[in-house]
């Protein structure tokens, strides 16, 4: 499953059990929000949208197209997947969100993350030093010794 397909997932589950759900969508030039567009403020963090179970919306595997109001103004929109990065409800006090600038293009871009790198070399006990921050704790169960 990817990302999209992920965050599809999520905002149906949301939606069943709240009612509504929220997305987050990044200012891009694919998003189209009728004759509205995005503000100054919306360019530099993105716009939240509202999206309840009475609705009459399409999610396919390119994005989300409705009709949605802004103000008394219905608005002909469009939301690709890839510039949704976050999906929330805060009925249920749950979030899915992704960074947004590693968020761009991800189910078609190659991760260099996900490429197997070389084995790593194995030091033994008496070649690797303890960090200094670590700090050991030790979480077996001590019992009482009865007297």
């Amino acid at each position: 499953m990817g990302l999209n397909s992920l965050k599809k997932h999520i905002f149906y589950e949301f939606l069943n059990l709240a009612g509504r759900v929220y997305i987050l969508a990044r200012h891009s030039e694919n998003v189209i929000l009728g004759h509205r567009g995005f503000t100054a403020e919306e360019k530099e963090n993105g716009i939240v949208l509202v999206f309840n179970s009475k609705m009459n919306f399409h999610w396919d595997d390119y994005g989300i197209t409705a009709t949605l109001v802004f103000g008394t103004s219905p608005q002909k929109c469009f939301i690709p997947v890839d510039d949704i990065i976050a999906v929330s409800s805060p009925d249920l006090a749950a979030q899915f969100t992704l960074n947004p600038n590693a968020a761009r293009n991800t189910e078609t871009q190659d991760l260099p993350s996900l490429k197997p790198s070389p084995a790593p070399i194995q030091k033994t006990a008496k070649e690797s030093k303890p960090s200094q921050n670590v700090i050991k704790v030790d979480f077996t169960k001590k019992t009482k010794s009865e007297d």
